[in-house]
């Protein structure tokens, strides 16, 4: 090997190599547990946890909205830490980044109040079965048959056509017409 590109090989034999492993190993990882989660919620959306007719399409539903909010948050941990990672070996310091990110989690949860709210309510409110899509229900003053089920909004179709958007964080009270 001639000087040129030994100098080219011992540069990419540092951090290079060791970032495009960190990035090889995040891809492995997001794929590996996407598929573990989508496999996962296939096997609960299928299962007969509450027998009874019409709970099948309900559960399947609920199942998939979990799912998407498990496969989110894995994929936002895998490559947070891949990038943190990756930084860490072109010489980052990673400390005072770290305790930015504790002040900032804590300004932004005091901001956030309504969203995470939201995102609660609506993890109860798909847990506890309170009602589904094709349901006909009264929340607040709105009438009418739920077309969405969101974690953080519920869409809601009135008698006169209206699509009304509701967010979880403010339903105090469900009536479900559709439940028996």
């Amino acid at each position: 090997m001639n000087e040129r590109t030994q100098a080219i090989w011992d540069w990419f034999n540092g951090a290079p190599l060791r970032v495009l492993v960190i990035l090889l190993i995040a891809v492995i990882s997001h794929m590996a547990g996407h598929r573990a989660i989508n496999r996962a919620i296939a096997r609960l959306a299928h299962a007969d946890l509450r027998p009874g007719p019409g709970t099948a399409k309900r559960q399947a539903e609920r199942a998939r909205t979990i799912g998407t909010v498990f496969s989110s948050t894995f994929n936002a941990a895998v490559w947070i830490i891949a990038a943190g990672m990756a930084l860490g070996e072109f010489g980052f310091n990673l400390g005072p980044v770290i305790a930015s990110a504790g002040v900032i989690g804590v300004a932004l949860g005091l901001g956030a109040q309504t969203l995470v709210r939201d995102v609660l309510s609506g993890i109860f409110m798909l847990i506890e079965d309170q009602y589904g899509v094709g349901d006909d229900v009264h929340v607040q003053d709105v009438e009418g048959k739920v077309e969405r089920v969101g974690l953080r909004i519920t869409q809601v179709r009135d008698k006169k056509g209206v699509l009304w958007y509701i967010r979880n964080g403010e339903i105090l009270t469900v009536g479900n017409k559709s439940k028996k």
